[in-house]
């Protein structure tokens, strides 16, 4: 009997049967494609980590004594590749004789360099002028002393008398924060900057020098041993993090206090599973509502037939079959859409996997083993419950019943939507909160925090919006039949009173399909506005970090000055030059950096948005500093230290280009700017620039932000260094993309999008059109009887399209404002994404429109289908039926 159950379903109900398994397929593919990518995003996250970490370890020994024993320690231990010793030792200051005039600074750090550290430790150390080996200042070090290579500097020593060295070159060092930790201490004691002031020298020199300081004070002198270890690591960067810090921790034990490690590659691991958190909840809040969606669709391709299924089940009971068996037959349908859709979805997985995300996209036995049991709970579900539930309740006699009669929806379903919404919105203001974090990482703990009450608010959303949909349609169907026959009457005619009233007794069907297109056409939105969004913000946090199209950058010692911006203004491609002044300016004993900006264009150049400031828009505080030449637009850490309010006034010590020598100057605090073009996260301040030039005696410009209109960057950026020539740093956008901000945004997330994306146009299309088109293929018994008793084809064309149009516009509607609310809801719970936060959405309206065209075909298909049906021989259609 089950052979010909099944061999009925293939030959009689096979389009059913395919659509039912197709909403299957696409569950499996979603779910697969997307976990295998995501699974691929951690190795990627891990890599790029591990890429990042010049010196994995600086282990710093607890006595000069014990440097010995700790190198022997280090180099034994396995996963060592390359260790060698740099001393540290504390400056009194330094000082040089430059151009007939002196510089002195104030403290700083001097470091012993052995031969062949930057081989074994490539990029810790990049030189910018000279050479890269011998006597070596840091870019700052040089511009505080006006030092070049070949000048003489003066190293003091406390309590000595100062060694006197000659400059060999100029470097800059990328991972100074890290070079310069106090190993051992913890988080909160950590200095908030390297030292402002930094020498290199040759290993042998360094303990000629500070060797007599380290006996006479131990405590300015100590050793380190930098190590680069084996990247041999786990995928998952949580794994890799444990992995590492246990070595780590291991190496501690061995040195039984004769050292401490410093775990540099820990720290960045430590960072990196914190973003892998963040992917994966990328993952929940938009991959599993697209696998939701996809079985609510396959319910209703499924419940589409139900009143069938039922009269088939009554005959079957009544020529005695039993429950067992009625049973028995529904799990080999339930089987046969399972394997037919868990196969196709894996295949269509695959191909994803391939053409949108490249080998990072490969599908993974796990994924595609947690796919598959999804596609068979959804077809259980969807097949066997519900075949189940009828085989209990439902009697032969009720199952032999054409219309089905549903309960009107109580008073207590609209207090349940109430309470969904109510408490959506008290998760979205506590996720709104300025210090909500969604992933707590702490840093050196194994483990990670997840605020999973999060996804509360999102599906809490989605579920109370769906019942609204609903229970509103549901409203306009039973109480607002007048309303509704007047406006079907230009479609329907005289049979507009017919029509609404069929709707309303049969309203099953349309509620079920204009729930579904509104849930699609949210998912399509809020997954569409929330990839542009992303998208937006990584730009935005790419020109932060580079500045503009291309930004030049002059070496220590020099200047771009007005010919070098005409130069590069006059290029191809080069639409605009914006100069910008880099100064230093001492806030009381702070040393911060000081941005001299032209206020006219400076918003339009440098691409300033108004979330970057605090007090005003950017435009207006802008033209505040061209009103008041001395105001002064500080950072948010600044303001906070100093305890600055409006107006305050502020003696800032800068730099006189005529003297040298550091002079006081006036500023009045304007407001805050908490991001800027190439500025550093923490301190820093913005001014006037011919303010300043006229206080320092020099309007010198230290970079130049080139806009190219975003087209041939890397075209343009080639053209200045070959005009320029190799004295000063050329970057483009491009290359800044590929490494700001987090690992997480980091990650090409191209694929990815145009997965989501197109899953959700296609789950829109088919909730519009496939899902009405099964609810008017019930309607067939219907619109022939009417033809029987006289309507016209034009009647019976109205009455189809009537559907179409109350599915269409009541679905859209509801869908376009939940997906608004889901977008901003999304936005706010995963804001740990964006750096910056996004000052408002990115809609992307060319996506939205051919959602939009998608399902308005759909919808028209399904009805044009359901017309020619309805203009058939009606007695043809009920033979059929």
């Amino acid at each position: 009997m089950i052979r010909i159950w099944l061999a009925g379903l293939l030959r009689r109900r096979g389009g059913r049967l395919l659509a039912v398994a197709a909403g299957v397929a696409t569950a499996v593919a979603l779910l697969a494609a997307l976990g295998g990518f995501l699974g691929a995003t951690h190795a990627t996250m891990t890599a790029q980590s591990v890429r990042s970490t010049v010196v994995d370890w600086q282990v710093q020994a607890a006595t000069p004594a014990d440097v010995p024993q700790v190198l022997r320690t280090v180099h034994h231990t396995p996963g060592t590749r390359a260790a060698l010793p740099v001393g540290y030792a504390a400056t009194s200051g330094l000082s040089a004789t430059a151009g007939g005039t002196s510089q002195t600074t104030g403290p700083g750090s001097v470091l012993g360099v052995p031969a062949g550290y930057r081989t074994a430790f490539p990029g810790e150390i990049r030189v910018l002028a000279g050479r890269g080996d011998g006597v070596l200042l840091a870019q700052q070090t040089a511009a505080n002393l006006h030092a070049a290579p070949g000048d003489t500097v003066a190293v003091g020593r406390a309590g000595l008398p100062p060694v006197r060295v000659r400059v060999d070159g100029v470097v800059d060092l990328p991972h100074a924060d890290a070079l310069f930790q106090k190993v051992g201490a913890p988080p909160q004691s950590q200095p908030t900057a390297p030292p402002d002031n930094i020498v290199l020298l040759p290993q042998h020199r360094w303990h000629a020098a500070f060797d007599p300081l380290g006996k006479a004070r131990p405590d300015l002198v100590h050793e380190q041993i930098h190590t680069r270890r084996s990247h041999a690591l786990p995928a998952d960067p949580a794994l890799a993090y444990a992995t590492a810090t246990g070595r780590a921790h291991h190496t501690d034990l061995r040195l039984a206090g004769t050292g401490v490690v410093g775990d540099n590659l820990g720290t960045v691991l430590d960072a990196a599973r914190s973003d892998a958190l963040y992917a994966q909840m990328l993952f929940l809040f938009l991959g599993v509502p697209g696998a939701v969606l996809a079985g609510a669709l396959t319910a209703a391709v499924a419940g589409a037939g139900a009143a069938r299924r039922r009269r088939e089940q009554s005959l079957l009971r009544t020529r005695g079959a039993s429950a067992g068996r009625l049973l028995s037959l529904a799990a080999v349908e339930a089987a046969v859409v399972a394997i037919a859709g868990g196969a196709v979805g894996l295949a269509v997985a695959a191909l994803l996997g391939r053409t949108a995300f490249g080998a990072a996209g490969s599908l993974t036995a796990g994924w595609a083993l947690a796919a598959l049991v999804v596609g068979a709970l959804i077809a259980g579900a969807t097949v066997l419950l519900p075949a189940r539930r009828d085989i209990k309740a439902v009697t032969v006699v009720a199952g032999r019943a054409t219309v089905e009669r549903r309960r009107v929806p109580r008073t207590l379903w609209w207090a349940v939507t109430a309470v969904l919404l109510m408490l959506s919105l008290v998760v979205f203001a506590i996720t709104s909160r300025t210090n909500y974090a969604l992933v707590l990482a702490p840093e050196g703990t194994p483990t990670l925090s997840v605020d999973y009450w999060a996804f509360a608010g999102p599906a809490l959303l989605w579920a109370g919006g769906a019942l609204l949909a609903w229970l509103l349609t549901d409203l306009l169907l039973r109480r607002g039949r007048p309303v509704l026959t007047r406006l079907l009457r230009p479609m329907t005619g005289a049979l507009s009173g017919t029509v609404a009233a069929s709707l309303s007794r049969q309203r099953g069907t349309v509620l079920r399909a204009v729930v579904l297109l509104a849930l699609a056409v949210a998912f399509a939105a809020s997954t569409a506005v929330f990839n542009s969004t992303y998208r937006q913000q990584a730009e935005v946090d790419a020109v932060l970090t580079n500045g503009a199209d291309v930004t030049v950058t002059a070496s220590p010692g020099s200047t771009a000055g007005a010919a070098d911006a005409a130069r590069v203004a006059a290029l191809p491609g080069v639409r605009s030059v914006e100069p910008l002044q880099h100064r230093f300016a001492y806030v009381g004993p702070d040393l911060q950096d000081l941005y001299g900006v032209r206020p006219a264009t400076a918003v339009g150049a440098g691409r300033l948005q108004d979330a970057y400031f605090s007090g005003g828009s950017a435009r207006q505080l802008m033209d505040r500093l061209q009103r008041q030449p001395d105001a002064l637009l500080v950072s948010a850490e600044t303001a906070n230290d100093f305890q600055l309010h409006p107006g305050d006034h502020l003696r800032l010590r800068l730099q006189d280009a005529r003297t040298h020598r550091l002079r006081p100057v006036e500023f009045r605090f304007a407001g805050i700017v908490k991001e800027f073009p190439t500025a550093p996260k923490d301190s820093f301040l913005v001014a006037n620039a011919s303010y300043v030039a006229r206080a320092t005696g020099s309007g010198a410009v230290s970079t130049l932000l080139a806009d190219t209109g975003g087209n041939g960057q890397r075209e343009v950026a080639h053209r200045v260094r070959s005009l320029l020539g190799p004295t000063v740093q050329v970057t483009d956008l491009p290359s800044a993309r590929t490494v700001t901000g987090s690992s997480l945004t980091a990650v090409d997330l191209g694929g990815l999008t145009r997965v989501e994306l197109g899953f959700a146009l296609a789950l829109g299309a088919a909730a519009g059109g496939l899902v009405l088109a099964l609810g008017l293929a019930e309607r067939r018994r219907t619109l022939a009887l009417a033809s029987v008793l006289g309507a016209r084809g034009r009647q019976l064309s109205g009455f189809v399209w009537s559907e179409a149009g109350v599915v269409a516009v009541a679905g859209t509607l509801g869908g376009v404002l939940l997906g608004w609310s889901l977008s901003e809801v999304l936005v706010k719970v995963l804001s740990g994404v964006f750096d910056p936060p996004p000052a408002a959405l990115a809609v992307p309206w060319g996506y939205l429109g051919v959602v939009a065209v998608a399902v308005a075909a759909a919808v028209a298909m399904a009805a044009t289908a359901a017309v020619r049906h309805a203009r058939r021989p009606p007695l043809r259609e009920l033979r059929e039926l």
